[in-house]
């Protein structure tokens, strides 16, 4: 028996320790809230950038750790272990025969909220291609319904995302522009209490870009700076 937490934010692993009380199970995961992170995250937040105030569960530490692709065998089920970093460095999904337990890396009624440091553009497509490669018959995400097409919703998320983008890249073709502009140009539909969450996504496609030198510069990364294409 053993508490699976997918990631270290607050709606998920503060029930951890009383589960763990309860049923006398240790709590396992991939690491501490800031594990995981690739090397740019790390530098970043290094130079003082923080996250959004997403309810990042800092003082969080599991009993156990796990490792991508290892396989546990808990009450005669075996479950898979896949790193889905995206969301949070640490981020774990769980396979199971062809059931997918997806937490916030792929959710059933919006997309996931990609916050740097915490978040990682990058990594959240690459997880996400990792994701598709599977045959999953069944998707069951941290946040709304359980998904019968999980393909489809995989697709839907890949494909938002490169929409995203391509708006970003054509809001920068008319000049220098920080995340903060872009989110108020690009997400016009958006409830302006919303609009944090959305400018903490434009800055993680930002750097995104920056790392594959498609955008640029001329300050350290981060909310309020100008960013220009290349």
């Amino acid at each position: 028996m053993a508490v699976l937490l997918t990631h270290a934010h607050l709606d998920h692993s503060a029930l951890c320790p009383a589960l763990a009380a309860a049923t006398g199970a240790p709590v396992l995961a991939y690491g501490a809230a800031d594990s995981g992170r690739s090397a740019v995250m790390q530098r970043l937040a290094a130079e003082g950038m923080a996250g959004g105030g997403e309810g990042v569960d800092a003082a969080f530490r599991p009993d156990g750790l796990l490792r991508d692709g290892e396989v546990l065998a808990l009450a005669g089920l075996q479950i898979e272990v896949l790193h889905t970093p995206g969301h949070m460095g640490g981020h774990l999904c769980f396979g199971f025969g062809g059931v997918l337990f997806s937490g916030d890396h792929a959710m059933g009624w919006a997309s996931s909220l990609v916050s740097p440091p915490d978040g990682d553009m990058g990594a959240y497509m690459a997880s996400l291609a990792r994701l598709a490669q599977h045959d999953w018959a069944l998707m069951l995400p941290g946040h709304g319904e359980a998904v019968a097409d999980p393909a489809l919703r995989l697709a839907e998320l890949t494909q938002h995302r490169h929409d995203r983008e391509a708006a970003i890249v054509a809001a920068l073709s008319d000049g220098p522009q920080t995340a903060r502009q872009l989110a108020n140009r690009i997400y016009t539909d958006t409830p302006a209490a919303l609009l944090p969450a959305a400018t903490r996504n434009i800055l993680a496609h930002l750097i995104d870009l920056h790392e594959r030198n498609i955008a640029d510069s001329p300050h350290p990364l981060g909310p309020e700076v100008q960013f220009h294409l290349i």
